[in-house]
């Protein structure tokens, strides 16, 4: 299952300090080859997709799926964010709740763009599906990715081994609105 559940898609663009996130338009797709064809980006993630192969399959408008965003940077795609269903046959304490993936070009990194543009993506999941846990799984070598998960407040469920390389299962818990201590009501 990839679908988000009752949620109206595309939502309207979420603002940041920085950054728009935003549905793929055709103006992107450029762009979406260079994520999906980058090795630097695919170091940890089984490698890139042939650049060749790409062009071609690829469609005008990248694809605009319930839980993508392209991550918009003064007009310009700079990454994407995922917040899709883990599949059942994912790990046991993933299957069926919301997974975090996120993919930034290379000449993104180390300005902060990431960790902004997971923490909207959040918000906006906090917003619309209240009360849902998200999980995030990187390689225990991508320390960047790891920083950023305990950034974000995902704590460690498990590590195991795939694709040849150690793997990190990280879960965020839902977060719930505070109870006013003297009236009761949500704040």
């Amino acid at each position: 299952m990839t679908e988000l559940g009752p949620v109206a898609w595309p939502p309207a663009p979420i603002r940041t300090e920085r950054l728009v996130l935003r549905a793929p338009e055709a103006r992107d797709r450029e762009a979406f080859i260079e994520l999906l064809a980058s090795p630097e980006v695919h170091t940890y993630l089984g490698g890139p997709r042939p650049r060749d192969e790409l062009e071609r399959k690829v469609p005008r408008v990248p694809e605009s799926s319930p839980g993508s965003f392209v991550v918009d940077l003064d007009g310009e795609l700079i990454g994407q964010i995922l917040l899709r269903r883990a599949p059942e046959h994912h790990r046991p304490a993933a299957a069926g709740k919301a997974d975090l993936g996120y993919l930034f070009l290379p000449r993104a990194w180390g300005f902060g763009y990431a960790a902004e543009a997971c923490a909207a993506a959040l918000d906006w999941f906090d917003g619309v599906l209240p009360g849902e846990p998200v999980v995030l799984a990187t390689q225990t070598a991508n320390v960047g990715s790891m920083r950023l998960a305990a950034r974000l407040g995902f704590a460690e469920v498990e590590r195991f081994h795939a694709w040849d390389a150690e793997q990190w299962l990280g879960l965020r818990l839902p977060v719930t609105p505070r109870r006013d201590e003297c009236s009761g009501r949500a704040s």
